[in-house]
């Protein structure tokens, strides 16, 4: 493998975890995955997302920086190659979409001091799909704190992800839309993401990917 930290994101329902286990496993690399099932606030939170915003915002923040700390800071982590399905910028993301204005303006100081502990990826692989196919995707895996997520929080979700690329010219982003793939059941599939990942030329900023 190439790279060797890489990091597999995409909206809710798009895969990530699911390819990033893969690529680890084949390639025999460390596996970092966000430890959301965790949050004591999550469920909480999509019954009532007013009243359990900055909770679930702060304790996700929380467990994401323990692992940067106690994971990602590891002398020689990544001489064996690293494969997350998350990154940390992902806390400010889905926090300001979630937050009141003068939460996430409190919010943005704990991250600001928060990041510079985090190191950035060789790579960031987004994966992309509408937001119909999102919903689909959450129906069919039946999380049942997931049930009552609508398709407008998803597409400000996905807009906040989009903003965040625009930010960071400096980053290596390939963003690559899955809408005609089953990378999960078809091999073909599968190795036509991994072929792009690994063999192509990325240059730093936004790199747009349909397959």
């Amino acid at each position: 493998m190439s790279y060797n930290y890489l990091v597999i994101e995409g909206n809710i329902g798009a895969g990530k975890t699911s390819l990033a286990s893969m690529l680890a496993e084949e390639y025999k690399r460390r596996l970092i995955l966000e430890q959301f099932v965790d949050n004591p606030f999550l469920a909480r939170f999509y019954e009532d997302p007013e009243r359990y915003a900055f909770q679930v915002e702060l304790s996700f923040l929380s467990e994401r920086y323990h692992q940067v700390k106690s994971e990602l800071g590891q002398p020689g982590l990544f001489d064996g190659g690293l494969v997350s399905d998350y990154f940390l910028a992902k806390s400010l993301i889905f926090s300001k979409n979630n937050l009141k204005q003068d939460e996430f303006n409190l919010f943005v100081k704990l991250f600001n001091i928060i990041q510079l502990q985090a190191p950035s990826p060789d790579l960031y692989v987004y994966l992309h799909l509408p937001v119909e196919k999102l919903l689909e995707n959450i129906q069919q895996r039946g999380r049942s704190y997931e049930q009552n997520i609508k398709g407008e929080y998803l597409k400000e979700v996905q807009d906040g992800y989009f903003a965040f690329f625009k930010s960071r010219p400096d980053m290596k982003i390939l963003v690559i839309d899955t809408s005609n793939l089953d990378f999960v059941n078809k091999r073909s599939d599968y190795m036509k993401i991994k072929k792009h990942i690994f063999n192509s030329d990325h240059k730093p900023g936004l790199n747009r990917l349909i397959l």
